[in-house]
């Protein structure tokens, strides 16, 4: 199911010829679908909360349109019911995800994390979902694994509540990890890269 839901964004995301190339990313897509579930946006709304152009958003609205997520009325654009089925699928992917403060863990300004539901054998070193949170403008990142009730960053801690039990404990209580889940936490110097950044890591978990 992950898969495929993976391949139909990443559809909606591919440059159509002809025509010049997109300034937005899958996230762009992902994030409209979230800001849209919670209510109706006019245009010039979502460029403002995407950090988009005005021709970026006119594009992102018309391939979601074309897509069957959304439908535009005089409100402004709203999820279809296609549209609420994909973003409940996204959300049985990426069941949790919650703001962050600054602390030890998490020195950055802006830390966002989410969950992402039985990944932890995909992850590795890590290597992979940190480089994708900073290429997606993010200044760091943090991959880990719950694991035996613990939170494990490989090759780095196999208890993280160890040395950071307040930030730990905030992450388990805010993102209610289950076994074999990964939380990835990505800081950056807005409260949009962070996201941007963590979606980005998430994203390479999952299989297309």
């Amino acid at each position: 199911m992950a898969a495929s839901l993976k391949r139909f964004m990443q559809q909606i995301a591919e440059k159509k010829a002809p025509g010049p190339s997109t300034s937005f990313t899958i996230f762009h897509l992902y994030y409209t679908l979230e800001l849209l579930a919670a209510r109706s946006l006019g245009r010039n709304k979502l460029a403002e909360k995407l950090c988009v152009g005005d021709g970026a958003v006119r594009t992102i609205i018309s391939r979601l349109k074309e897509a069957e997520l959304i439908e535009i009325s005089k409100g402004g654009a709203n999820l279809t019911t296609k549209g609420r089925e994909i973003w409940q699928q996204l959300k049985d992917v990426f069941p949790q995800q919650a703001d962050m403060p600054k602390s030890d863990l998490t020195p950055s300004e802006f830390n966002h994390a989410y969950l992402v539901r039985d990944r932890g054998k995909k992850v590795g070193s890590g290597i992979d979902q940190r480089d994708a949170a900073i290429i997606a403008g993010a200044r760091q990142a943090l991959v880990i694994v719950y694991k035996d009730r613990h939170l494990w960053i490989e090759s780095v801690s196999d208890s993280i509540e160890k040395q950071f039990p307040k930030a730990a404990n905030q992450l388990i209580e805010q993102l209610k990890p289950q076994d074999n889940d990964v939380i990835v936490v990505a800081g950056a110097e807005s409260a949009l890269k962070a996201k941007r950044g963590a979606f980005a890591a998430t994203w390479t978990l999952i299989n297309a």
